[in-house]
């Protein structure tokens, strides 16, 4: 009964270190190795006690199994390679734990040895929030969204960033601004305009004049806001449901196409960044300097002697699309698209990590299916390689040529 218990587990351990690890993938789609960090130095750690120091090579083969599944896993999910580091530091933990239990209950100082480089490992690979940056420059933004304030609510209690707000602080200096026509702009290199109000033609005149003037803007511009509000249809507070920047847009050689898509849709742009927007549309461009990306969902352009990037959704920084834990919006892993990163980057700047995503559920149920089905090939090859139990004799038997003394030769 304990050997058979003990094939079971053989058969099936890369198969748990790979499922102790799906709950934080499903949790935002993130592909992160990382992932299994807990599972791979619990599970092989308690994996190789059980086994012992005799079954030390098959310990280690495990281990190794197991990351293998892992990678797979990842490389099938998110239609890449994974990262390397990732790969390795998973390797490497998977190694020392597997080892380190194996060792345990015979050499407890090696083993205890190989533990703390495996539980150091683990600490070492956690994520690192996104850190305020030393420079930051200024960030002018205009918009009737709520990212400075709580809809619905009044006085101090109404004071609150939008968590992509509080993530753009971390990397600029971010002042609303109430009208294009204040004269803070003019000291500003950098502007978000995300679904303002309705603008007279010498704002949107004096944007025009900024932009050429040198200026970096990126502009949200969505012909069917779905932003959530608890205010009422016709209230003045809301955002506007529709884009009203088209006179600005038509200066610029750009037209906001009506809405094909109502509902919730991931782009993948050409760098392997996701972008998560609802009832988006796309720009028809008609100036030879502008050019689309992820099917005109975005378009670059350059006017005069500044740039603009714009987007044709601005329900993509709800925090509802990009932020799977609202507890944690400094944490890259607690992301469910790389909505803030791209932000940064159009602006400018850049935060930590390069992140993975799974490509659809297809693809993440074909690559947990050939992850268990390689982990369980791998692990009974190992088992018929290195699972040579010595056989049991009951005390009394004879065995013939034990404990017989050799004869002498006269």
């Amino acid at each position: 009964m304990i050997a058979a218990g003990r094939g079971l587990l053989i058969l099936c351990l890369p198969g748990l270190v790979l499922l102790g690890g799906l709950p934080a993938l499903l949790r935002g789609g993130q592909v992160d190795m990382m992932y299994w960090m807990t599972s791979a130095l619990l599970l092989l750690a308690g994996a190789g006690w059980a086994m012992g120091r005799a079954r030390l090579t098959l310990s280690l083969w495990l281990g190794m199994g197991a990351v293998g599944a892992v990678a797979l896993l990842c490389a099938l999910a998110a239609g890449r390679q994974p990262a390397q580091l990732p790969m390795l530091l998973l390797l490497i933990l998977a190694c020392a734990a597997s080892a380190g239990g194996a060792l345990l209950r015979w050499r407890w100082p090696v083993a205890l040895g190989l533990l703390v480089v495996a539980g150091s490992v683990w600490f070492a690979a956690r994520t690192e929030p996104a850190r305020q940056a030393r420079d930051r420059p200024a960030l002018a933004v205009i918009t009737a969204l709520p990212l400075f304030w709580r809809e619905g609510e009044q006085g101090l209690a109404a004071r609150s960033d939008a968590p992509i707000l509080t993530l753009l602080r971390r990397r600029f200096d971010v002042h609303p601004l109430d009208s294009a026509l204040s004269p803070d702009l003019g000291r500003m290199s950098l502007l978000l305009i995300a679904q303002p109000r309705g603008m007279a033609a010498a704002e949107l005149a004096a944007i025009d004049h900024w932009v050429r003037r040198g200026g970096q803007a990126l502009i949200l511009a969505d012909p069917l806001l779905r932003w959530p509000s608890p205010l009422p249809l016709g209230d003045r507070r809301r955002a506007p449901p529709v884009s009203l920047l088209g006179p600005l847009l038509d200066h610029w050689g750009l037209r906001l196409l009506p809405v094909e898509q109502m509902g919730e849709r991931r782009h993948f742009l050409p760098d392997g960044s996701l972008l998560t927007s609802m009832g988006a549309s796309r720009f028809d461009i008609r100036s030879a300097s502008c050019r689309g990306e992820a099917s005109g969902l975005i378009a670059r352009c350059r006017i005069g002697s500044g740039t603009a990037v714009l987007v044709a959704d601005a329900d993509m920084i709800d925090d509802r699309l990009w932020l799977a834990d609202p507890d944690r919006p400094f944490a890259p892993d607690a992301w469910s698209a790389d909505t803030p990163a791209l932000v940064a980057q159009w602006l400018g700047r850049s935060l930590p990590g390069e992140r993975q995503w799974v490509r659809s559920n297809e693809d993440l149920v074909k690559g947990v299916r050939w992850a268990i089905l390689a982990g369980m090939i791998w692990a009974g090859l190992g088992w018929a390689l290195f699972w040579r139990g010595k056989r049991r004799i009951p005390p009394g038997t004879y065995v013939a040529g034990r404990n017989e003394k050799p004869s002498k030769r006269d």
